[in-house]
C-alpha cells in the first residue's frame, strides 16, 4: 500500500506544480500511515525530491523522447500503481495533470476528483473539498471507490519540505502508439512561466498599443513575475496567445494577480479567480473587474504603473 504521486519535471528538474503535489501528497501518506511514492520521466536533478518527503521514486527513461505523451504516461503510471497497491493517486491541475489523470483514472479502475483545494477531511470514503463553478463556489465530493486520483489545484496547498531519503527504481517506459505528433515546441526561456508564477502582471486594451507593454515588463521584473494579458491583446497581435489568460486562455492561480487596464469580461475573470489576492488598476471605475477585485486603483495606467514600479525597486534595493 502506498500513496503515489505524479510529479511533473522539465529539464530534469521538477516543477513547482510537482513539488507541491508531493507535499501534499506526503501529508495524505503522513495521515494513512503509509510510504510515499513518486513517478516521474526524465528526472535527473533528484535533490528536491529528498526535500519534499518521497520515500521511492520511479523514474522512467523515455529513450530520447521529449515531448509529453499521454498514452505512455499514463500506462506508466497506471503500472505503478498497481504493483504499489496505491489507492491514492495525486496528479497537479497543470494543463497535463488535467489531461492524465481522468486517464489513469479510467486504466486503474479510480474515481478522478479535480479542482481539490484541501487534505481530505475522511479517508474512508475519501471526501475533499472541491472548486465548482469556475471558481466561485466550493464543494464537498465524497467517492465510495477503493481508489481515487485527486487532481490538486494549483497553489492550494503550497510547498511543505520534509526530509527524507529516496530510493530510486527504474522504471518501465510503455512501448505504446500515439495518434499524437508534435512537430514543434517553442518556448519562451528567459521568462517566468504563467503556470509557475507566484505572480502575474497582466495587461488589456487600456494601454493603448504594444508600444506601452514595457510598464507591465518593468513592474513584472521588479516583482519577479510573470506577464500576461487579456484576450483582446492577444488576438490584436500585441502579444503572443501564450500569454493569454481567462476561460479561453490559460487559468492562473498565483498568489498575487496584478490586472493593469483590463476591463474585468466574465470569460477573463473566470481564468483567474482562482488566484488569491487580486489588484485592478483601471481609469473606469464601473469596470467589472473591480467587483472580483482585493483591492482596486482607480487610475491612469501610464500615472500609476510607473510610481508603483519606482517604489517597488527602491524597497528592493
Amino acid at each position: 500500500m502506498a500513496v503515489i504521486v505524479y510529479i511533473e519535471s522539465e529539464n530534469g528538474s521538477p516543477k513547482k506544480a510537482g513539488l507541491e503535489v508531493a507535499s501534499y501528497g506526503r501529508a495524505i501518506a503522513d495521515a494513512k500511515g503509509l510510504p510515499l511514492v513518486g513517478v516521474g520521466f526524465n528526472v535527473t536533478q533528484r535533490e528536491d525530491l529528498n526535500a519534499y518527503g518521497v520515500d521511492t521514486f520511479y523514474n522512467m527513461d523515455t529513450l530520447g523522447e521529449v515531448n509529453f505523451d499521454v498514452n505512455r504516461y499514463s500506462e506508466a503510471i497506471a503500472q505503478v500503481v498497481e504493483k504499489e497497491k496505491a489507492s491514492t493517486v495525486v496528479v497537479s491541475s497543470t494543463s497535463n495533470g488535467r489531461y492524465l489523470g481522468p486517464i489513469v483514472a479510467i486504466k486503474t479502475n479510480a474515481a478522478y476528483l479535480s479542482n481539490v483545494v484541501a487534505l481530505p477531511t475522511t479517508y474512508e470514503p475519501v471526501q475533499v473539498k472541491r472548486t465548482c463553478f469556475t471558481n466561485k463556489a466550493f464543494n464537498e465530493t465524497q467517492s465510495t471507490k477503493e481508489r481515487t486520483v485527486l487532481s490538486l489545484s494549483s497553489n492550494s496547498f503550497g510547498l511543505h519540505k520534509k526530509q527524507s531519503t529516496v530510493t530510486f527504481m527504474d522504471g518501465t517506459y510503455p512501448s505504446l502508439s500515439s495518434t499524437l505528433q508534435v512537430k514543434s515546441v517553442e518556448k519562451v526561456t528567459d521568462k517566468v512561466s504563467i503556470a509557475d508564477a507566484d505572480i502575474v502582471v497582466s495587461g488589456g486594451r487600456g494601454l493603448k498599443g504594444p508600444e506601452n507593454w514595457h510598464l507591465i515588463e518593468d513592474l513584472a521584473e521588479v516583482l519577479g513575475a510573470a506577464t500576461a494579458c487579456s484576450k483582446p491583446v492577444s488576438d490584436m497581435g500585441w502579444r503572443p496567445h501564450s500569454e493569454h489568460v481567462g476561460q479561453t486562455g490559460k487559468p492562473v492561480a498565483s498568489n498575487l494577480y496584478i490586472a493593469i487596464g483590463v476591463s474585468g469580461a466574465i470569460q477573463h475573470l473566470a481564468g483567474i479567480n482562482a488566484s488569491k489576492v487580486k489588484v485592478v488598476i483601471n481609469t473606469d471605475p464601473e469596470a467589472p473587474f473591480f467587483k472580483a477585485a482585493d483591492y482596486g486603483i482607480v487610475g491612469d495606467a501610464f500615472e500609476v504603473v510607473p510610481k508603483l514600479t519606482e517604489k517597488l525597486k527602491a524597497r528592493t534595493q
